[in-house]
């Protein structure tokens, strides 16, 4: 949709009811086959291992480089994000102004560690996948929207990938279903994804998305529930209890937002800030912060089954807060720690006292510590407050949209307690929750726009020639 540069003069002004020919706003949807396939391009590259090679996963070395293939894909999706923001440059400044805050505050704090990253060339690396991440985000906002866009674009693709695993499954289950005899991951699929977390926390994103849109009346129910048994059939094969666990804590929610009476509804802004209170003080107590937390860790230890260790990830977490110490403010760099189980590097640690190779620090609160320290977690918190508020304010205008929103950040805000997905451009959460900080930012764009120009006009039939 095109926008006229002075909307940011005329915010709050009343609908003109005789605009000019040059300041009309118009409905295009022509070129949205692109940038769907931009976006789903970039979700099936964060899913599916490098060159579908399923043998190599048992390496934790990280690759160098991608092959040919992928860095063309990458480039071309850099490439193609960049297009569209010079080709919609007014309406990108309106939608960056929008976003956010601390999202952009984070793009340029992780920009900056690479003048003190312990591996300034792995950080570049990251980078660049960060901005390809952030240019398709705002992409597919500037151009072809309307108001339930970002989850038409999320289900489909998701949805595919879920059933994609279930047949590679069946086809290849050597490949498809984690052939290790310990306890946790002895018989868990990890399906066309690198692991069993990664495969159920896809199918929980995937199953809040189909039951978001059988209570939004958004699709027919036969196709939400078909659909949805696909997602949940993958969690349930997946065998993580984490990612089942916040499911069923988000369908909850979803059902206060949308089906509760209309007495409680006025209650849910204050009932959404416990929960997100009640979270953040969690996260604080899964990292010893706070002394005389551990207490309110008996609550999860009896709902998932697991120990106060989190299954070995506190240990993780003792030595990666020893690496802390080193560069408490500013971090290790955004993405250089996890370079491998490479003799020499800081993290190898892990190979020499817990003899296995984590990857990650299985807490995304953590992990943006250890990459930019006390700043960078500032900067989580108040991305993380700024988008619930941000939500909250939508709530007045779109519930539905609101509503869906909000459960995207509480299945993030309860995942990362255990698995790290914050702002990490190694996981397709973080692809996913980008967009929709971007979606989130644009609804409330759009809700400027109709205020000042109202509803959009169709686009002009191309003429033919005489």
């Amino acid at each position: 949709m095109n926008a006229v540069s002075v909307l940011p003069r005329a915010a709050g002004r009343p609908v003109r009811a005789a605009a000019s020919a040059a300041h009309r706003w118009i409905d295009d949807s022509r070129k949205a086959p692109l940038l769907t396939l931009l976006v789903w391009t970039l979700i099936v590259l964060m899913i599916v291992p490098e060159g579908f090679d399923y043998k190599s996963l048992s390496s934790n070395a990280m690759p160098a480089s991608g092959g040919a293939v992928s860095r063309l894909l990458w480039l071309g999706l850099l490439g193609g994000g960049l297009l569209v923001l010079v080709w919609r440059s007014a309406l990108a400044w309106l939608l960056f102004s929008r976003l956010n805050l601390f999202f952009l505050i984070f793009l340029v704090l992780a920009t900056a560690s690479i003048a003190w990253s312990i591996e300034p060339a792995v950080t570049t690396r990251r980078m660049i996948r960060l901005y390809t991440v952030v240019g398709v985000g705002a992409a597919f906002t500037l151009a072809c929207w309307h108001e339930r866009r970002y989850q038409q674009l999320m289900r489909p693709v998701l949805t595919a990938m879920l059933a994609g695993s279930i047949v590679f499954g069946m086809l290849y289950p050597t490949l498809a279903i984690h052939q290790s005899t310990s306890y946790e991951l002895a018989g868990a699929w990890r399906g066309l994804t690198n692991h069993k977390n990664t495969l159920g926390a896809i199918s929980s994103i995937t199953a809040i998305f189909w039951f978001h849109a059988w209570l939004a009346r958004e699709v027919r129910p036969l196709t939400a529930l078909f659909c949805g048994a696909i997602a949940m059939t993958t969690l349930l094969l997946s065998r993580s209890s984490t990612a089942l666990v916040t499911t069923l804590f988000v369908f909850g929610l979803l059902l206060m937002l949308l089906r509760s009476p209309p007495n409680l509804r006025r209650w849910m802004p204050l009932i959404i800030t416990l929960f997100v209170a009640a979270l953040l003080t969690y996260a604080l107590a899964v990292l010893r912060l706070v002394p005389g937390t551990d207490l309110l860790l008996k609550p999860i230890v009896m709902i998932t089954g697991k120990d106060l260790t989190f299954t070995g990830r506190s240990d993780i977490w003792a030595l990666l807060n020893e690496h802390i110490r080193f560069s408490p403010l500013l971090g290790s760099g955004y993405g250089a720690y996890w370079t491998g189980p490479i003799p020499g590097s800081p993290s190898y640690v892990m190979m020499q006292k817990l003899h296995f190779y984590p990857g990650s620090a299985h807490n995304g609160y953590l992990e943006i510590v250890n990459d930019l320290g006390a700043l960078g977690l500032l900067c989580l918190g108040g991305y993380l407050l700024t988008h619930v508020a941000q939500s909250l304010a939508l709530l007045r205008i779109d519930r539905n949209q609101a509503a869906l929103f909000l459960a995207l950040f509480f299945q993030q805000a309860v995942s990362n307690l255990s698995e790290t997905h914050w702002l990490s451009v190694m996981n397709v959460d973080f692809v996913i929750v980008t967009l929709a900080s971007f979606a989130l930012a644009r609804a409330h764009l759009q809700s400027d726009l109709r205020r000042y120009f109202g509803e959009p006009q169709p686009a002009p039939s191309p003429t033919r020639a005489s």
